[in-house]
Parts: structure tokens; C-alpha cells; sequence
């Protein structure tokens, strides 16, 4: 990645693993070199991991999914288990 902008909007993909090979090695090559977004991406992993360890150790309340999808769309969020 030439610049930290350009790695700092493809993170969410990158965490997701929905980047090409060759875009997936920039931003980890930037990753490796830069300590800024080093910790973004630190920050975000580890958060992920929390709210799916939260989210598997208790039961999403009815109608809650759907608000959430409501603020954010429904094609960025995946329904738990597939529902």
C-alpha cells in the first residue's frame, strides 16, 4: 500500500479475508512497516474477537439483529448461524 489511508480503508476487508493475493500482501507489507496502523489493526482484530466471543456466549435478543442492520445494511452484516 502506498500510504497509510489507502491500508486504513482496505482493514475491514483484510480482516475479513475478501482481498485478492496481491492487495493482501500490501496491506500486510504496510503492516509490517508501519507501526500506526500496526495498532489500528491490533485494535480492530482484537475487538472482533471480543464481540464474537460475546456474541456466542449469549443469545441476541429478538429484534435486536434487525436494528443493527437497520443503521448499517444488511449486506454488512452476516446473520449468526447462517439464519
Amino acid at each position: 500500500m502506498a500510504d497509510c489511508n489507502e491500508t486504513l480503508n482496505e482493514l475491514y476487508n483484510f480482516l475479513d479475508g475478501e482481498l485478492g493475493p496481491d492487495v493482501r500482501n500490501a496491506v500486510q507489507h504496510h503492516l509490517d512497516d508501519c507501526m500506526d496502523c500496526l495498532q489500528v489493526f491490533d485494535f480492530h482484530a482484537e475487538l472482533r474477537q471480543v464481540i464474537k466471543a460475546k456474541c456466542v456466549e449469549q443469545h441476541i435478543p429478538p429484534g435486536l439483529m434487525e436494528r443493527v442492520k437497520g443503521c448499517f445494511g444488511p449486506e454488512t452484516i452476516a446473520e449468526p448461524n447462517g439464519s
